[in-house]
């Protein structure tokens, strides 16, 4: 069975309960969607047709999809033709097999990386360290992320958990172990930091002969892939090495070039709140002379084929990574990305991972819960995926999954003794009498604390009260016989 890389977390509602307690994390969460929120809604205010984009985009996405196979075909002729080669896997370890294959290829033992989810859901940076490989990541929060050892907590923002200070702390610590050390009176100043890792790179960049990529979107009919992006980084990754590698999951595929004009002005509105990215970079195979001499296009599946045969989950194959549910969910602005276990957090992470990985572990099923329903995520997707009709979907799967496990679970078998005894009228009156029985007896005690067992997780929320003493069936029959 296909899936994302295990992160190594508890499911949902334990990581949530500690992810609460950090104050600190709350505070840097709430700054930094709230300071994107109001970014998206002034540059969005300013089109009129802000809605038929969106419905352009989802209804783009939904032919697109229907018709996945035709535009992946004609992607691989078209790259093929321009002198790049198409590689196909069907799962991570293939994904990464490729890749690792074709990076030692080259006899070299290090790449530089432009940021890519869909390589941090293979684990791919892992898979090149086994093989003595070092992946360098270029994305300034990317590059937070791997100095402090940690994973990214948002799509767009991987480093939105931590704040100025601890960025600074994080690089007078770890840029010298692994290159070019930061300057030891480095301050908290957004500037300082970006120079110190601009500084930090430009000795990687300049040395790196491997470059490797994800894409935002591919185009079918010319064989472009396109990649935007806000620091430049991308642009570095992308020219300045011999062989560029760019991992992509099957379902970033447009029809073609005017298709893409829609995307173009619903992404960086609604993703960094801006009219339209600082970098956009295009390149369509190889050019004698300019740029890398080598391309290589692995295209990914991992679980997006299984997601597409769904009519209601498919929606979520039409994401583009823009990060605007995140940046609304009342429920990640309180405990940040981490929680949810997963390369992708959030309401659209609640919804692919799942998917994805197939309801194979305790983090996946747990994520379809890990929302309120309130339904701020639709009303801001750029491509009008309807998460919360999906979460309602893939809760009704965990449930029904639960149904064929051979050991019931103790919500089962609560419910399963409740049919039994309210099929027939004795069994009911019998559990009355034992309930009133147990009423008078509690009752001297006062009230009921705690449930015992595994029902102790729902009296723990929740206050109990004590059965009555007397039965509506036992005070009928008193009163009125």
């Amino acid at each position: 069975m296909s899936g994302t890389v295990d992160l190594g977390m508890p499911a949902f509602p334990r990581a949530a309960r500690q992810a609460l307690t950090d104050t600190q994390l709350r505070r840097n969460l709430a700054h930094a969607t709230g300071t994107i929120r109001r970014k998206r809604a002034e540059v969005v205010g300013e089109l009129d047709d802000w809605e038929q984009l969106r419905e352009a985009g989802r209804a783009l996405k939904e032919r697109t999809l229907r018709h996945l196979d035709r535009h992946l075909v004609q992607l691989e002729e078209r790259v093929t033709a321009a002198g790049g080669r198409v590689h196909w896997a069907r799962d991570a370890a293939e994904a990464n097999r490729i890749v690792t294959g074709l990076v030692e290829a080259t006899g070299e033992r290090e790449v530089v990386k432009v940021k890519s989810m869909v390589t941090q859901e293979t684990g791919l940076n892992e898979a090149l360290a086994q093989a003595g490989i070092a992946a360098y990541e270029t994305d300034l929060a990317e590059l937070i992320v791997q100095l402090g050892d940690d994973h990214p907590s948002h799509i767009l923002v991987p480093a939105i958990h931590r704040n100025r200070a601890q960025i600074r702390e994080i690089f007078l610590r770890e840029m010298g172990a692994r290159g070019t050390a930061a300057p030891p009176d480095l301050g908290d100043d957004p500037r300082e930091l970006a120079e110190a890792a601009r500084t930090h790179l430009r000795a990687k960049f300049l040395r790196a002969k491997v470059g490797i990529s994800g894409a935002n979107f591919l185009v079918a009919e010319t064989g472009t892939a396109v990649v935007v992006e806000s620091e430049g980084n991308g642009r570095m990754c992308l020219t300045l090495p011999d062989t560029l590698i760019s991992v992509v999951g099957i379902e970033k595929v447009v029809p073609t070039w005017r298709d893409l004009e829609v995307f173009l002005q619903l992404l960086p509105r609604s993703s960094t709140g801006e009219r339209m990215n600082p970098y956009t970079t295009t390149w369509t195979g190889t050019t004698d002379g300019d740029g890398p001499r080598a391309f290589h296009l692995v295209l990914i599946d991992n679980g997006r084929t299984d997601t597409l045969a769904d009519p209601v989950g498919r929606q979520a194959l039409s994401c583009i990574r823009c990060s605007a549910c995140l940046n609304v969910c009342p429920v990640y602005e309180r405990v940040g990305g981490h929680a949810y276990g997963s390369v992708y957090p959030g309401p659209i992470g609640a919804i692919l991972t799942p998917q994805l990985g197939g309801l194979a572990t305790p983090v996946e099923r747990s994520l379809p819960y890990a929302s309120t329903l309130c339904g701020a995520c639709y009303e801001v997707c750029p491509v009008k995926i309807n998460i919360p009709e999906v979460l309602v979907h893939l809760r009704a799967e965990v449930v029904d999954e639960a149904r064929r496990r051979p050991v019931p679970t103790p919500e089962q078998l609560v419910m399963r003794t409740a049919r039994w005894t309210l099929a027939r009228a004795p069994r009911l009156a019998a559990a009355q009498r034992a309930a009133a029985l147990a009423g008078r007896l509690i009752g001297r005690r006062g009230r009921i604390r705690r449930l015992p067992g595994p029902l102790s997780g729902w009296s723990d929320a929740r206050d109990l009260p004590v059965p009555a003493s007397e039965s509506f069936r036992a005070w009928w029959r008193r009163t009125r016989r």
